[in-house]
């Protein structure tokens, strides 16, 4: 860590801080959405991967995460990966977004399901995991394995893939919290792909941007993750369409 330069170490200690905020409601006994899954907590929520748009034959956006990508204690209409898709459809974008978001997902479980995830014509894979391998204290190693997969699985398949950083909560210690921190941009750097630093970057801690728990958005918290991701993912969509339009131009 003394070879890491001062700006580096400034910005993951930052981010420990911002964790041990966002994380103070979880306490003992696993990830919080495991712990709400009664159905009263949960009417309503999105805890179930949307299903592509029925007869959408068009390219995709497919957004593989946790909770905070299904919406917990939200309608799905209010969860952040359909406010992308209403300013897909302003921009005049023709791409449809696929909420992937499973609560209490895993990277290993996002592992697990990537093949169905990927089904269709998928131009781009938002890979929003590790909050809930974070909450359980998995080791970081573990984590970067599996996100390296779905980064490999999926470039291989010629698919674009934007890595969504989560931090850890402060509970298992600061070398965990740091190495955890630093996961997510070494994998950005090894596999060049765009990342997102924080999810929850501007929302995180923030009372009046979380439900009771502390640690979900409320409809306000995920207009800013939208944000977030629109900063990101909106240049990619441009640059493949790009693409994709380079190809179909010899043949016109």
């Amino acid at each position: 860590m003394m070879r890491e330069g001062p700006r580096l170490v400034l910005r993951a200690l930052a981010c420990t801080l911002v964790a041990a905020t966002l994380w103070t409601g979880c306490g003992r006994g696993g990830a919080p959405e495991e712990r709400r899954a009664s159905p009263a907590a949960s009417k309503g929520a999105a805890t179930t991967p949307l299903p592509p748009v029925a007869g959408a034959s068009g390219p995709r956006v497919v957004i593989l995460g946790d909770s905070l990508t299904a919406g917990l204690g939200l309608p799905m209409t209010r969860a952040y990966p359909s406010l992308l898709q209403h300013r897909m459809d302003d921009a005049g974008l023709g791409y449809t977004i696929v909420n992937a978001g499973v609560s209490g997902d895993t990277s290993a479980g996002g592992l697990s399901r990537l093949d169905w995830a990927l089904d269709g014509d998928v131009r781009i894979l938002v890979v929003a995991l590790g909050g809930n391998d974070g909450l359980r204290g998995l080791p970081v190693a573990e984590l970067s394995r599996n996100l390296s997969q779905i980064i490999e699985r999926a470039q291989a398949r010629g698919v674009t893939v934007i890595l969504a950083g989560m931090e850890a909560p402060p509970n298992y210690g600061v070398d965990y919290t740091l190495a955890f921190h630093k996961a997510y941009p070494a994998l950005a750097k090894k596999y060049d792909v765009k990342l997102i630093p924080f999810l929850l970057e501007r929302v995180a801690g923030i009372t009046d941007l979380n439900q009771a728990d502390g640690i979900h958005p409320t409809a306000d918290g995920a207009q800013i993750v939208a944000d977030t991701v629109w900063s990101v993912l909106q240049p990619a969509i441009e640059s493949d369409a790009q693409r994709a339009g380079s190809r179909k131009a010899p043949s016109q």
